[in-house]
Order: C-alpha cells, then sequence, then structure tokens
C-alpha cells in the first residue's frame, strides 16, 4: 500500500473517532463533540519559544543570573519539541 493510501486511512479512522474512547457527557444539552485544539496548542508552542529565545538572549546580555538563563532557555526546546509533535499530529490528518 502506499504512503497516500495509510494516510488516507488515518485521516479516515480519526475522523470516526479514535477506538476504545467513551464521552459520557457526549449528548447533554445538545453539545458538539470536543475537538482538538492542535492549531491553538502550536500558536501557543510558536509564542513560547519567541519568548523563551528573547528573554534568554535578553538575560544573557544584561548579565542576569544563571538561573535566568538557563530557565527561559529550557522553555523555548520545550516550546520547540511541543511544535515538532504538533506538526506530526497535524500532518497525520488529526482534526483540530
Amino acid at each position: 500500500m502506499s504512503d497516500d493510501g495509510e494516510r488516507s486511512g488515518e485521516r479516515d479512522q480519526f475522523r470516526r473517532g479514535l477506538p476504545d474512547h467513551h464521552d459520557p457527557t457526549s449528548g447533554i444539552g445538545g453539545a458538539p463533540p470536543a475537538r482538538s485544539a492542535l492549531t491553538l496548542r502550536l500558536v501557543l508552542a510558536i509564542f513560547g519559544l519567541v519568548a523563551g529565545v528573547l528573554l534568554a538572549l535578553w538575560a544573557s546580555r544584561v548579565d542576569a543570573p544563571t538561573i535566568l538563563v538557563v530557565v527561559p532557555a529550557v522553555m523555548a526546546v520545550t516550546a520547540a519539541v511541543d511544535i515538532v509533535v504538533v506538526a506530526r499530529r497535524k500532518r497525520r490528518g488529526e482534526p483540530g
């Protein structure tokens, strides 16, 4: 099977819902089923990456204590990893 065929199958699976998922509140008040907020998560991760890099650069430039340089740098690395994870999930076809 080609790579496109496999991705199409995964997209269909996400449209139908993941196996063994049960939402006890799905029919209450006519509320639509919950959807993943991957796009929002991606935007927030990009903001965290930019803010972390800028804050770490600024703190190192003003000779701040080491902890004030390391913490934003760790935040930026965490945001970068999250961007990769979210981008892979969106490319797989997950909604959001």
